[in-house]
């Protein structure tokens, strides 16, 4: 969207507000469906849960990947004015809760939907059996995450190794292993990890059809990079490998998704905010803004992205510190940004803010999330 359009919207609205349009959710799921055109695209909710994001995505075709009975929820309240026989189809072709560790709570209040689930370890597989034994599952590999911004195979993921044992497990205790799924971590730009695991995935599956297990899903998860800056190679380049490695590797038959999140939202959303405070500290402008690493920016330390700021006045630029508002030091935006002289009560704006950053914002110190606007519905 233009910086004329952001302003406009941050005068009628007020500040800080994040700006959503759904024209480019929708051009962004659209890109994800050309490129790999046999891969279901089950939006990851966690990356921005906004109901209307989800219900865009739902209306685009889009199936969900949940990791909370609260997000599970959310997408199942989309389709309560179908008929009794669509909802339970739906389950099964538009929603996988892929968390890998789920309460007991959890597993009671889903087993009535019959729910694709996923595990990563025998104790987990026996709770599953106990409390949601209507369930399928699937099981999710550890695979290399070299190079991704955010590393996940240290936390989820079943050792390759042990996975056959797994999956022939979870067949003696009454339960169907539906599918084989991996993550390759968030904002993956190092895209072998996607080829070392399709090639494990690969080898897993053929030693289980070897033992007689069949298995028909493969889940290829998140981790396809948003291109936040040129140095980010496109989705396009990634999509080609893809292709071309799940041709080679796997049968015509098996049915494979996806679960993107950041690709799908971080370039949908702007945020804007004011400056509410500036000083000079170590011969540096220093600007205080009404947004913060508790609130919008809050993708700074629970995702290790960097969000650059940018500013409608123009004029000669100076590298400048950008701070939140509230009383914490953590409370850092930026100490190396690139910004003309500012005043109290000037605008500045951040683009490819959609993914994981409101999404976690907080009340901390009593100050509230930005409110959000949608435009293009």
């Amino acid at each position: 969207m233009t910086a004329k359009r952001l302003l406009s919207i941050a005068r009628q609205h007020g500040t800080p507000v994040v700006v959503v349009d759904h024209d480019v959710l929708r051009r962004n799921y659209a890109d994800f469906k050309k490129n790999l055109p046999k891969v279901q695209a089950y939006y990851a909710v966690k990356a921005n849960p906004d109901p209307a994001i989800i219900r865009t995505f739902y209306d685009a075709g889009a199936s969900f990947d949940v990791a909370s009975l609260a997000e599970f929820q959310l997408v199942y309240n989309l389709i309560k004015d179908l008929p009794a026989q669509a909802q339970q189809d739906f389950i099964w072709d538009k929603i996988i809760y892929a968390n890998p560790t789920k309460p007991k709570e959890t597993l009671q209040a889903l087993d009535q939907y019959k729910p694709l689930v996923t595990y990563d370890n025998l104790g987990e597989l026996k709770k599953i059996k106990q409390y949601a034994p209507h369930a399928g599952v699937i099981l999710r590999l550890r695979v290399p995450n070299t190079g991704s911004m955010v590393e996940l195979s240290s936390k989820f993921g079943a050792d390759p190794g042990d996975a056959v044992d797994l999956i022939e497990e979870a067949f003696r205790l009454g339960l169907v292993v539906e599918g084989i799924s991996f993550h390759v971590g968030s904002q993956c730009t190092n895209f072998e990890n996607f080829i070392h695991a399709l090639d494990w995935t690969s080898s897993v599956m053929r030693e289980a059809r070897d033992r007689g297990r069949e298995i028909k899903i493969l889940d290829i998860g998140g981790g396809f990079p948003a291109p936040y800056d040129e140095h980010v190679k496109p989705f396009a380049s990634l999509a080609v490998k893809l292709n071309s490695e799940i041709d080679r590797l796997f049968s015509k038959e098996i049915q494979i998704i996806a679960e993107p999140g950041r690709f799908l939202v971080a370039t949908a959303a702007s945020s804007v905010a004011k400056v509410i405070g500036k000083a000079r500290r170590d011969g540096k402008t220093c600007y205080y803004i009404d947004d913060g690493v508790y609130h919008t920016f809050s993708g700074i330390v629970f995702d290790h992205c960097q969000y650059h700021l940018k500013a409608f006045k123009k004029g000669k630029t100076q590298i400048s510190s950008v701070f939140g508002q509230t009383c914490d030091a953590l409370d850092t935006i930026s100490l190396a940004e690139s910004l003309p002289d500012l005043d109290i009560e000037d605008l500045v704006y951040a683009e490819n803010i959609g993914a994981y950053s409101n999404a976690s914002a907080t009340w901390f110190n009593g100050f509230p999330p930005a409110k959000v606007v949608h435009i293009n519905q």
